[in-house]
């Protein structure tokens, strides 16, 4: 296979230096530039073209959101975001999510070189991810991949029907896109939603008050014991697992620590498992676009518990991996594009496909 073709776009001499060398020893990656801001990145690359951007956001003459409005109206190419992680360039890396970047790795104002060299893996993964993406349209490593066994035993018997329905999402790459796409075309009148994104910590909790800015519904980081409700939309926390629970009728969520499950933390497989225990035929589950096979177990286990299952249709997918594997293992009942999804939710409320 061909390295994938790597251009450093950052105004740091620091971080061009050390991910270039840190880069380099990668025999699956070749850097073919770096650049200190976009106009200086554009000029090199009319000469060779990169498979993959890793671009800060804050750097003189052109900022880096500029820059990916930009390069994604006028040649998509495949973006992870480097950006220092505070309250303000979470906002920001946010934005740059939306406007169509594939990863993020964030590094922090000080001990920025031992930062980026422990964090070699994590970026070559993003990068390796960002390589497969499918721009037409539009995590940390664990030693041993572990399964929900880890956070909590497999579902019991489904619960019996009840009044209540609810909506269980579960996305990675390209995930940030996708579920504004959905959220805000979903009325205040609509079931609860409990969502896992892969995010680092801090990050969703920015994300989910931008997506409150712009939805009708109510969308909120996860806390522990939140409650469930019709109108609200409850992401899991970077860094933690969230599970469904019920209290009589009630549903609400627990947030716990605990080891990374398909190596996400949040996992997929932990919120559908948990789901198809405490909620049973009285879910909906929806896995969608994202790299890796975390949440295609915990559908099944949700379709075996009763529950509906949908999937992201493929040429709606930024990275069709985590919907490709549910449906392998014959946890889809139905494949959808992004578009028909907010519809297919609504209509879970009264029961109909």
């Amino acid at each position: 296979m061909k390295p994938i073709k790597v251009m450093i776009v950052d105004d740091s001499a620091v971080v061009r230096q050390v991910l270039s060398a840190m880069l380099a020893e990668h025999p699956g990656i070749e850097v073919i530039g770096v650049a200190v801001d976009p106009l200086f990145a554009l000029e090199k690359m009319q000469r060779q073209w990169p498979d993959v951007l890793v671009l800060d956001v804050e750097m003189p003459r052109m900022d880096g959101i500029t820059f990916l409005k930009k390069l994604m109206a006028e040649r998509p190419t495949p973006v992870v975001i480097c950006s220092t992680l505070t309250e303000a360039g979470a906002q920001t890396t946010l934005q740059a999510l939306a406007e169509g970047a594939v990863g993020i790795v964030s590094k922090p104002r000080l001990g920025l070189k031992q930062f980026l060299h422990d964090a070699a893996d994590e970026l070559v993964q993003a990068i390796q991810s960002a390589a497969r993406a499918n721009l037409r349209r539009l995590a940390p490593q664990a030693a041993v991949k572990l399964s929900a066994d880890a956070i909590l035993p497999a579902a019991s018997q489904a619960m019996a029907q009840t009044t209540e329905t609810l909506v269980a999402i579960g996305t990675s790459t390209g995930g940030t896109q996708a579920l504004e796409a959905i959220l805000t075309r979903l009325p205040r009148v609509c079931p609860g939603l409990v969502i896992v994104q892969h995010m680092p910590e801090r990050f969703t909790a920015a994300f989910a008050e931008r997506l409150n800015r712009l939805c009708q519904i109510e969308v909120l980081e996860a806390r522990n014991g939140d409650r469930v409700m019709p109108g609200r939309a409850l992401i899991a926390p970077g860094g933690r697992h969230m599970l469904l629970t019920r209290s009589g009728a009630q549903y609400q969520v627990e947030v716990r620590d605990g080891p990374p499950v398909s190596r996400h933390r949040p996992s997929v497989d932990v919120l559908f498992r948990s789901t198809a225990r405490a909620a049973g035929g009285n879910a909906l589950g929806i896995i969608m676009t994202g790299m890796g096979d975390d949440g295609a177990r915990g559908l099944k286990e949700m379709r075996e518990a009763g529950a509906r299952t949908l999937a992201q249709d493929e040429d709606s997918c930024v990275v069709f991996g985590m919907p490709k594997e549910a449906l392998k293992l014959g946890a889809v009942e139905r494949v959808l594009p992004l578009g028909e999804i907010p519809a297919a939710i609504l209509a879970s409320m009264t029961g109909r496909r």
